[in-house]
């Protein structure tokens, strides 16, 4: 009676803990996980693919891999364990993909907007400005300014091209650069020159610290998915032993796999959330 009393004092404290310390989300912030799937696919490049295909994927490798570990091992433990990993997949690749685009797209953008600002001294347009990155940019930015270029020869609407731009770029520092573009465009503003020479020096800055803490910390991140694939290794090696994988079909083997993979993504979030470097985010997408 006594533990049952103390478990409800506690969680009467926890709760009245968290209503002061833990910020309240707007509705606004509670965004559905399709619109949470679609800007992902949006970052890592793949604007074509939709969120329901992206489920699907993931629906179907998480099938194959619970059928094949199933039929491998005996025990639906494992194969659960294992099922759930790769219907992760396709999301964790997308994520990388998505961090490792935004990476390459902060080296490049100096470079980029050295040229508009470069462009629009020499007399040119906004428009050609930016339509002559898709030839003279930075390779990795000129598939989407080329998409640009021919959205605006074909509509002649500056401002909705840049919108669709926005979304093919799904960058925070292009929507930074695109809507300083639009508001000098529209307002007539003389200082866009000095305002991109401006950006192209805080990038510069920026991209070169993020690049030294970025080699100092990749150890903290490599080390943690070292030691959180080591276990799953090797019960992936024990699936080939009939004897040991079917002691994880009973109810206690389930039970430690549950705990196991509990303490795995638990360790491996706070080894990565100590060593993750703040990232910008898109407020103006």
């Amino acid at each position: 009676m006594g533990e049952l009393v103390g478990l409800g004092v506690g969680i009467g404290l926890f709760l009245v803990w968290s209503a002061f310390a833990v910020p309240a989300r707007s509705p606004e912030a509670r965004r559905p996980v399709n619109d949470l799937l679609t800007e992902l696919l949006a970052r890592a490049g793949m604007v074509d693919v939709r969120a329901g295909s992206l489920v699907g994927l993931c629906c179907v490798l998480l099938t194959v891999a619970f059928v094949v570990m199933w039929a491998l091992s005996g025990a639906w433990p494992i194969a659960m364990a294992f099922a759930v990993m790769a219907g992760w997949t396709p999301i964790s690749l997308l994520r990388t993909r998505a961090r490792r685009r935004q990476d390459a797209f902060a080296q490049v953008w100096p470079d980029a907007v050295d040229n508009v600002a470069s462009a629009v001294r020499a007399g040119m347009s906004l428009p050609d400005a930016l339509s002559g990155l898709a030839t003279s940019g930075p390779p990795p930015l000129r598939p989407a300014f080329g998409a640009f270029a021919l959205d605006y020869q074909v509509s002649g609407r500056f401002s909705d091209s840049l919108d669709r731009l926005k979304r093919t770029l799904s960058d925070p520092v292009g929507d930074r650069m695109i809507e300083g573009i639009r508001v000098a465009r529209e307002v007539g503003g003389g200082d866009l020159g000095r305002l991109l020479r401006n950006l192209s020096q805080y990038l510069r800055e920026d991209a070169r610290t993020r690049s030294e803490l970025v080699a100092r910390q990749s150890w903290t991140v490599n080390g943690a998915r070292l030691a959180v694939a080591s276990p799953w290794a090797v019960l992936l090696l024990m699936t080939f032993q009939s004897g040991a994988a079917r002691a994880y079909a009973s109810p206690t083997g389930a039970l430690v796999l549950l705990v196991g993979a509990v303490a795995c993504v638990v360790a491996y979030t706070l080894m990565t959330r100590v060593g993750r470097l703040p990232t910008d985010r898109r407020i103006l997408g």
